[in-house]
Order: C-alpha cells, then structure tokens, then sequence
C-alpha cells in the first residue's frame, strides 16, 4: 500500500508539471488575469515563549542535534499527496448577499465550527472556486442556467492542494518542488529534492473576472495542513533540521523577492532527546489586511501526524516509535501564537477526529500495541496533563472512527463485527463507557443528524469462517440512534456496491455533504459489482466486484423513513473510461435548490427536486 501511496503521489507530482507547462501556455489565449502588485515586506516572528528554549547560536543548535537526534539525513521528501496518506460540524447553511438578493447554500463540511478548512472547492454562494490540477477555475454559478467559467488562475510551476475563501479573498496552499530524482527505485518510493517549499498566495477577488495577486509568500519545508479563523489563515510547514558538512541547515522564508533565513536564536525546543527532528513553522496571516506584515513561529518538534484546531489553539500530534503521541497546544489570537503545553498518551490517533476541545479540556482517542491491540480514550486539561482516561476498550479490535460531541465521545472499532461505543465525557477526570452496539461492517466516518442521531459511513463486512476477522464488502451508510445511551441502536442502513467499492468519504469528510434542514445526503461512490454467473457454486465473501459506475448517490435522510434514494449523478458517459478519474465526482454542495457535483474535468448542475440536469461545464 505505501508503494501504491508513494507511486501515485510521484503521478500526480509529474502531471501537476506537465499540466503547468500546458496551461501556461494557452493562459493568454483565455484570459488568464494575475496582475502582481507591491507586495507586503516579510514576516515577523513572535517572542520566544517561556515554555520552550531557544538556542544560543547555530553552533548551539548543532550541537544539540547531535546529541539529540537518534536520526540525521539524509531524509526524504515527500509530495502533499504523501503527507496526507502518511499523516480533517457538518456542512453548514449559509447566507450570501448580492445587492438585495440571498442565497442559501452549503459550505465546506467542517469538524469545528468557526474553524474553517482548506478544501479543492468552495462556495460564496453565487460563485463556485474549484481547485483541479494546478488551476484554480472561478465559476459563475447561481443562477444555475447560466454557469460558466469566468476566469482561471494558473500556478505554473506549483501544486495546490487547498484553497480558502473569505469575502474578496481568495488564499491558494500548497507546495513547489522540484522532480523525483532519477535513481532506482524512484518511481516507486517518488520522493524528491531538497528543494521543497510551501506557498500561500492571497488573491483580491473583488472582481471575479481579474484576480489580482496581493502577496506571494514561500517557506522552505513541506505544506502540512491549514485553517481559517476570522481575517486569519493559519498553516503550518515542516522541514526536516540537519546538519550537512558541519552547516546546519536553517529555514528560509521567502516574499516581494527578499529570503529571510530564520535565526537559529528564534527556533524554538524542548530539551528531550527524540527519534528526529523537524523545523515545524507555523504561519499567522491576515488575509483581509495584506499590509499587515505574517507572523511566524518555529519550533524544533518530531515529526507531525495530525493537526486538530480549536476557535483559540491549534494541536499538533507526533506519532513515536515507542507507541506512545506527543501533543504541543499552540495558543492562537489573531496574529498573536504562543506555544503553551506538551503532553504524551498511550498509543496513536486515527485522524483530526480523534481530536476535540471542549469546556477547558483536550479530548483524544487512541489505537495502541500493549499485548495486542487496545483503545483508548484520554481527558487532558489545557496543560496537557492527563486528568481522566479509559483503556484498554475493545481489545484486539482496530479503530476506525470517533466522534466527540460535547458531553458525549463515539467510537467504531471492528475485527469482525462493528461495536460502536457511547462514552461518557461528563466528568472529565472518568470517562466511562455507556453503552455498544454491536453490528456486521464498521463505519469510518461518524457524523452528527442531530444531538441523538449519527449518521456512519463505511463498509460492509461478513465474519469469515476463517479465523476472527471479516471480508469487507460494498459501502455502507447508516442511521443510529444514541438517546438512550445505554442501548444504542442502528435504525436504517443502505449498502451501495460490492466488494471494492469505495468512496473518498473513507478518507476525506469535506467529500460528505449533509443538510438536515433539506433531509439531503449526498455520497461520491466508485461502485463495483461482482457478476454472479461467474461464480456458479454461489458468490465467496472475498470475491471483487468490477468497476461499473462513479457518481453522487443522493438521498433524501429522515427519522422517519431512513435513507431514500433520490437519484444518482455521474460525470461518466459511454465514452469514458471508467477508471479516468478525471470525471470522478470528489465534492458537491447546493446553493438555493440547486445540486452542483464537481470533479477535476467538470461542474454539473441539477435540479434538487428530481436530479433533472440543468447545465455542465468542463474545467481544465
């Protein structure tokens, strides 16, 4: 699986190359706008904190590193693609105002309300921003009979992973990198040069048709992973710290044509010996002011996992070799970042979602290896001591999701069948479990209906004679009902395909889109099925389907009647290969009574009411 990862991020860098190449060349002939006007001087960096040390000089850092680190280069580099393979409430009404005119639409499915998420696709409400390849296309989407493409910004020579969009700014995340090394192997294992950068550039988008650039800012290092608080964007870039010939190399910071190299006197650490060592840099940007110079924060950490953000603190997670996470609690208000608290818990965390922060307290679930496999649920206040814990739960079993939901925490875990654990949070310093439910499959995305319903999203499964696991099957959605927490119940479920279908939900939650006020679910599924005919003696748990369809399935979701397939929209036809990801639908979101599905190659828009299709438009 790491070969595959690592194969297809080294695709996906090449064609990010090739298609920059291409487009730059026909930019002029459509009408690319990029004006570059004068751009804001460098960042600042903030004080040092009391909880970290700073270095005394480069020498000092040098020395710290070898004695330190149990790991020194060469290492490799890794494209975004391979960050987050290797390393995220619901989708929210909306109002947007166009003179005397508002229009209710969906925006980016969120974990944290306030804080928002670097996605390929983002609405305004009467425009639709789509990030595919290394174009960012604006499109002019409401009213619906007259969606086009308006205007398109090429970032030659980059790769963007993420966009945000707040109000007349338009922020582009990603990284620039040079190609794969020519070495055996390297197609496969696809990792590349030194020279990786993260970029952000802010564009004035007050008129749609002519993006104006408004700053241009590079750090050395590799993009992480990104948010949006009020006026702010946060992001956060890591670069590994070693020495080469006795020279300790250093980040540099990069805007208006000046390089700023950060002193080793401004890089903070914590005095601990470690595996290795990453310069991790985080950036506070106001993308509203654009004279208002970024602020810059670096710090000598592990190798970061997760990033988990509250409206006031950002955690970083780092996965050690010994089993055990270490977190850093970085305190944000406006440009102001302060670095506040270290912890350690058993095991490691599955994503963002094994992440929250609620009245005071830091929350985190946890796989971990202690005579098998145990998971566990830790309570840490906002020093990150540990203050309550539950472990050891369902031992031998993996975890395949959580979701904490102010008082409450939900857990999946599965081998052979699917416990979903309610776990009570009320009392932070015990937390105890409630109630389980107990069913085939597992769900690998959780997400609230309402305050006693969540909606699960995952795969199907049947126990195998085998032994004690299971063959997954097709993706399976369904509805449970926790208000009677001591007997949770799953009340609906809907299973789409066969063995191997999938769905970027499994991986990515901003791919979900759900609305309760409109009973509306939509899920991206790849879906395959298996022809029964081959298989005479009766179809086995293990055979795979074959490919026969991409698309958005789409539901109408109530208490009352569960799931209810409205309909199904594809960007596929007859003459499209199926396995041509360029036309898989990887978002989609509404605006009024209007159903927009996105992928790379193209933007659809149908009737909500029955799916009628009103217009289409292709994207580079």
């Amino acid at each position: 699986m790491e070969k595959k990862v690592k194969k297809r991020a080294l695709f996906y860098g090449l064609a990010a190359i090739l298609m920059a190449s291409v487009l730059g060349a026909l930019c002029f002939n459509f009408g690319v706008y990029q004006p570059r006007i004068s751009l804001p001087p460098l960042p600042n960096s903030v004080s040092p904190t009391a909880f970290l040390s700073t270095f005394s000089s480069s020498e000092a850092l040098k020395t710290f590193l070898a004695a330190n680190s149990k790991t020194q280069g060469p290492f490799p580099y890794y494209g975004p693609r391979d960050s987050a393979f290797l390393s995220s409430m619901g989708a929210e009404d909306t109002n947007a105002k166009t003179g005397s005119m508002t229009f209710q639409y969906s925006s980016t499915n969120i974990q944290v309300a306030g804080v928002d998420e670097a996605d390929s696709v983002k609405t305004d409400g009467e425009y639709i921003y789509v990030l595919s390849g290394n174009t960012v296309s604006i499109v002019k989407a409401y009213p619906a009979e007259s969606v086009e493409v308006i205007s398109r910004i090429v970032l030659s020579d980059l790769y963007p992973v993420g966009i945000f969009v707040d109000g007349d700014r338009l922020v582009v995340l990603g990284s620039k990198y040079s190609t794969p090394r020519t070495m055996p192997y390297s197609y496969y294992y696809g990792y590349y040069d030194l020279d990786v950068k993260t970029f952000m550039n802010v564009y004035d988008i007050h008129d749609k048709t002519k993006p104006a650039l408004l700053r241009d800012l590079t750090l050395t290092g590799s993009y992480f992973n990104a948010r949006r608080i009020g006026n702010y964007v946060y992001f956060v870039a890591s670069q590994p710290a070693y020495v080469i010939y006795d020279t300790a190399i250093l980040p540099k910071i990069y805007s208006n044509g000046q390089v700023k190299e950060v002193a080793a006197t401004e890089i903070h650490y914590f005095n601990s010996s470690d595996d290795y060592y990453q310069y991790t840099t985080f950036v506070a940007a106001n993308v509203q002011n654009t004279t208002e110079a970024p602020v810059y924060l670096t710090v000598m950490l592990g190798g970061a996992s997760t990033m988990y953000v509250s409206p006031s603190n950002m955690y970083l997670t780092f996965k050690g070799f010994d089993g055990n996470t270490t977190i850093y609690r970085v305190h944000v208000e406006g440009s102001n970042m302060t670095c506040q608290a270290k912890g350690t818990v058993r095991g490691h965390e599955l994503n963002q979602f094994s992440m929250d922060e609620f009245n005071g307290y830091f929350r985190i679930a946890t796989n971990a290896w202690v005579n098998g496999t145990q998971n566990n649920v830790y309570v840490l206040n906002m020093n990150l001591s540990v203050v309550g814990k539950l472990e050891n739960l369902a031992s031998g079993e993996n975890l395949h999701s959580s979701r904490f939901m102010g008082n409450r925490g939900y857990l999946v875990t599965f081998i052979k069948t699917d416990p979903l654990f309610v776990i009570n949070l009320t009392d932070p310093t015990n937390p105890a479990v409630l109630g389980e439910l107990e069913i085939p499959g597992y769900s690998d995305y959780l997400h609230p209906y309402d305050e006693t319903h969540l909606i699960g999203v995952g795969k199907a499964a049947v126990g195998a004679d085998e032994g004690n696991f299971a063959w997954y099957q097709g993706i399976k959605v369904s509805l449970f009902d926790v208000s009677n927490v001591s007997d949770p119940k799953q009340i609906d479920t809907y299973v789409i395909g066969d063995r191997g279908s999938d769905s970027p939900i499994l991986d990515d939650h901003k791919a979900f889109l759900f609305d309760y006020g409109k009973s509306l679910l939509v899920i991206p599924v790849l879906e395959k099925k298996i022809d029964a005919s081959q298989y005479p003696g009766g179809v086995p748990p293990y055979a795979y389907g074959e490919p026969v369809w991409q698309g958005a399935y789409v539901f109408n979701l109530t208490l009352g009647q569960g799931f209810k397939l409205k309909g199904k929209v594809t960007h596929m036809d007859s003459s499209t290969y199926i396995w041509n990801s360029t036309y898989w639908v990887k978002r989609s979101l509404y605006i009024e009574d209007v159903l927009y599905t996105i992928s790379d190659g193209k933007l659809k828009a149908n009737r909500l009411a029955d799916l009628g299709q009103i217009k289409e438009v292709s994207l580079p």
